[in-house]
């Protein structure tokens, strides 16, 4: 069987035909987040610590870290994604024990990762493109960590699978010439929007069978492509993972957390906040309301949250137990709650034999968990 071994300072993850489903989380990632490209910028990085540790809380095994942004002040990536690529990679591991994944298009920032990871992470990754061949497949031998392979070359991105396929081929091949063994390479298939190609899922199921048994190569995907453009993109996510799994995909580049709900959803709770007796004025600022509820980012303590709705004209009954209205406040003990995807895939598991014992699936549903962590001395090294 197909293993590829993945290691924190502490930490071994293995993706494999016969393991659970590998979960990388993907948040910690400016792309498209303005606010975040903005702290980072201005070196702030408290988002992207509370990324870390909510995803992790939410079943990521692995967290995908990408540096690219573009600063207003210097628009040379080549000049700073590696200074911010290390800052990121020694602050994320000084917070969780899971492995990283070492996301960048500048080889500068790849090789900058790889020597601020503690053990073997994760290289994202390499294309079939002849000048990103040889610009990376040194330094996935050189760090010997594996690497996530993009089914696409000089030619672009193909709509045919048959072709995609032929450039994993190639990778895998090339990869063999440096000595990178296969089990070391982590295919991505690319996924493509159903809404745009309606085999999309198709293509992928396919793929995914072929690239197993013919390449003996586990397998990952950015997972939300295949819902781009449509509504209730959950639905479309959740039975997409599972039955990529059941077809032999190892694992995803995906958002192991539930967003932040709608105004509907706060409408939803402050009636539940009156069904025990709390009441609010009728024009209450919902958009304001909305953090206090817990459907916003926010560490307020119990009391100091009401009394800031106390503040917005709410009134809660004297002697009201905190034990009942702290989880209507968005503050139950768990750091983050995970999303319908992460959920979905842990059912894939048990189903397809990966968790024979039903225990990953009973701990997510049941136990809460946590996932910051004192520094500890020792554990493993990575492999030169």
């Amino acid at each position: 069987m197909t293993r590829t071994v993945l290691e924190s300072k502490t930490q071994t993850v293995t993706i494999g035909f016969d393991e659970p489903f590998c979960v990388i989380g993907e948040r910690i990632n400016p792309t498209g987040r303005k606010l975040l490209a903005a702290e980072l910028e201005a070196g702030n990085f408290s988002t992207v610590e509370k990324d870390a540790l909510e995803q992790v809380a939410c079943g990521a095994q692995v967290l995908d870290i990408n540096a690219g942004v573009v600063y207003n002040s210097n628009p040379n990536p080549n000049e700073t994604e590696p200074p911010l690529m290390t800052k990121m990679v020694e602050l994320v591991q000084g917070l969780v024990d899971v492995p990283l994944c070492i996301d960048s298009s500048v080889p500068g920032a790849l090789e900058a990762g790889l020597q601020a990871a503690e053990g073997r992470p994760l290289l994202n990754s390499v294309t079939g493109e002849e000048e990103r061949l040889e610009l990376v497949l040194p330094l996935v031998k050189k760090y010997n960590v594996p690497v996530v392979a993009i089914s696409n070359d000089d030619t672009g991105i193909s709509e045919d699978p048959d072709v995609r396929f032929d450039v994993a081929k190639k990778i895998v091949e090339r990869a063999a010439d440096f000595g990178i063994p296969a089990h070391d390479i982590v295919v991505d298939p690319l996924v493509m929007p159903v809404g745009a190609m309606a085999t999309a899922g198709q293509q992928v199921f396919t793929l995914v069978r072929k690239l197993r048994e013919e390449l003996g190569v586990n397998t990952t995907c950015g997972a939300s492509n295949i819902s781009f453009g449509l509504p209730n993109r959950h639905g479309i996510n959740n039975a997409f993972l599972a039955m990529a799994a059941s077809h032999g995909m190892t694992s995803a580049i995906m958002n192991p957390v539930a967003m932040p709900k709608t105004l509907k959803a706060t409408g939803e709770r402050l009636d539940a906040l009156k069904a025990i007796g709390v009441t609010a004025p009728e024009d209450i600022d919902m958009k304001a309301l909305r953090p206090l509820l817990g459907m916003a980012p926010d560490a307020d303590l119990v009391a100091e949250r009401i009394a800031r709705l106390t503040a917005m004209g709410v009134e809660i009954p004297e002697g009201l137990d905190l034990n009942t209205i702290a989880p209507l406040l968005g503050l139950a003990p768990k750091t983050g709650v995970a999303s319908e995807e992460t959920l979905s895939i842990r059912a894939a598991d048990f189903l397809n034999n990966n968790d024979p014992s039903g225990g990953n699936w009973i701990r997510m549903n049941k136990a809460p968990s946590g996932g910051g962590r004192a520094r500890r001395e020792g554990g493993r090294r990575r492999r030169r």
